[in-house]
């Protein structure tokens, strides 16, 4: 793997742990697709450090189960500023 995808993958990871941001969240902040971000932290960063994977793991997986209610609070607030 070359070097500067290596680097994107640390810093990504560092980022998302961090502020324990969501994978649009972090997509956003560094310019990248969410796909990529994606893999970089699912796919890539297991095979660079294992530990820090299982740490993003843990966020991504609690923020994939928090979802449903942060897009039913976002709806919510569409709602009321309308009203």
């Amino acid at each position: 793997m070359r070097d500067y995808i290596v680097e994107r993958i640390l810093t990504v990871a560092d980022y998302t742990i961090t502020y324990k941001a969501t994978v649009r969240a972090t997509a956003k902040q560094f310019g990248i697709s969410k796909s990529t971000v994606h893999k970089d932290l699912r796919d890539r960063l297991p095979e660079i450090n294992p530990a820090l994977s299982k740490q993003v793991n843990q966020i991504l997986d609690f923020n994939k189960a928090e979802r449903h209610l942060r897009g039913g609070l976002a709806t919510k607030r569409k709602y009321q500023e309308h009203h």
